[in-house]
């Protein structure tokens, strides 16, 4: 059997592209040779007849159109991407990962596609989502571990990372749909803060927590990435010096299983040892009530956002997204606002005892424990819930394994707009959590 798990540095791709040192062509024809060795596996792309000379052909566009000096080239010059198929691509259809007809889910292509083009890059083609990225799993299967799953909905994104068919993907988040599976997948998935990233484009599941992220194998690389896509990027809004650690003790830190607990706490003493301050904070004494007002407003506005489609087309949605959308047309918009108001209280609360605590950096395990056995589930979202609820920028680092044990990711949780400054810090934390020469990879 291949091996499936090759993650690829975009930074190093994006290098050698910029540099000459690989011409656009023939990185797009190894994107394409390793699509078709190992796709029909991992299953991370939606089919598409032609993708081959569509992608060639797009590849020597952009040599023909390249300034001959590296300096004249833009910064994902011939980097090739895949991009979740809830966001619409010019020339491509969006299924969503349903049987809805493609045509009644057309729209305009995306900011962020426009964004990646401009930058240079070239789209590898659409991504494998949940239905409509709700709940209901695609095909794409975990490339450690094929009878495991591979995350939530931005699962393909994830898998396509991990497998090495691209180096970059793009991925969107409304709970846990990006971090999970970049942390089930062994890759760096990055969820900046709320509306850092356009949304135009983009299918929308609950525009209050909706938000376009990042997949890659290393920091560094989503870092690249970020400086391309997001709204008004400054690096130099980055501060020399390390982060003060915060660690939400509580019911909330009691999802995580205990494989995933005792892990983190191997790496909080590996980061105490760096010379880390790590504070443990008293948080979310009521966290299932705290966070209940998020399932209304995601589910009232799932439904919103379905109302057209759904009087349409209602036999052709999987049940659980149908279930999901019934339940939201379940709530009055009256009780929508009261969330959102209490949903505001609670942002206040945790910015204030962020401050109080003097804490930049919230760390959590990435998930509740590793990916799960079996396709159907995607497994819990849980560790998401809080950060993503108020719209805080999140990142998940892959953490050194043992030679055949599945990926585990360590979470960071920035304050609101402090994307820059997580970033900068996440480069020093993966420096301390990641031994570059382990391999995590099944034997």
């Amino acid at each position: 059997m291949e091996d499936l798990v090759q993650p690829t540095s975009l930074t190093d791709a994006a290098e050698s592209l910029r540099t000459g040192a690989v011409e656009p062509q023939k990185y797009a024809a190894r994107t394409i040779e390793r699509i078709a060795e190992v796709d029909g596996t991992v299953q991370s792309f939606v089919a598409e007849p032609g993708r081959a000379d569509r992608l060639a052909h797009a590849a020597q566009e952009a040599a023909a159109q390249s300034g001959t000096e590296p300096g004249d080239r833009p910064p994902l010059y011939g980097v090739p991407v895949g991009i979740k198929d809830i966001i619409h691509v010019e020339g491509l259809p969006t299924g969503a990962g349903s049987a809805l007809p493609p045509e009644a889910l057309a729209g305009a292509q995306a900011t962020v596609v426009d964004r990646l083009l401009k930058a240079g890059a070239l789209i590898a083609g659409k991504t494998v989502t949940g239905e409509f990225a709700v709940t209901a799993p695609g095909p794409t299967r975990n490339p450690h571990r094929l009878e495991h799953t591979p995350g939530g909905t931005s699962s393909g994104s994830a898998a396509a990372v991990a497998a090495g068919l691209v180096p970059l993907a793009i991925g969107t988040q409304t709970i846990g749909s990006l971090i999970r599976p970049a942390a089930y997948c062994g890759v760096v998935g990055f969820k900046p803060s709320h509306g850092r990233i356009p949304l135009d484009g983009v299918l929308p599941v609950a525009p209050t927590f909706d938000t376009v992220g990042i997949i890659t194998a290393q920091v560094a690389d989503v870092a690249l990435a970020a400086s391309c896509l997001c709204d008004d990027w400054r690096p130099d809004r980055a501060q020399p010096g390390r982060p003060v650690l915060g660690i939400p003790e509580g019911p909330y830190m009691g999802f995580a299983e205990p494989e995933a607990r005792s892990a983190f706490d191997e790496q909080v003493a590996a980061l105490r040892t760096a010379g880390y301050d790590v504070v443990s904070v008293p948080m979310f004494e009521n966290f299932e009530q705290e966070v209940f007002d998020f399932f209304v407003i995601n589910l009232y506005e799932l439904s919103q956002a379905h109302a057209d489609w759904f009087a349409r087309y209602e036999e052709l949605y999987d049940e659980r997204t149908a279930e999901a959308i019934r339940q939201g047309q379940g709530a009055q918009a009256s009780d929508h606002a009261d969330s959102l108001a209490r949903r505001e209280a609670f942002r206040d609360r945790l910015a204030a005892s962020t401050a109080e605590h003097g804490v930049d950096l919230w760390i959590t395990p990435a998930a509740t424990g590793p990916a799960p056995l079996g396709l159907e589930s995607a497994g819990d979202s849980v560790m998401s819930l809080p950060w993503s609820g108020v719209g805080l920028p999140c990142i998940t680092i892959p953490t050194a394994r043992p030679v055949g044990a599945l990926p585990l990711g360590f979470q960071c949780v920035g304050r609101d707009g402090d994307d820059e400054r997580l970033l900068h810090w996440a480069l020093d934390l993966e420096a301390v959590l990641t031994e570059r020469g382990t391999d995590t990879r099944e034997a």
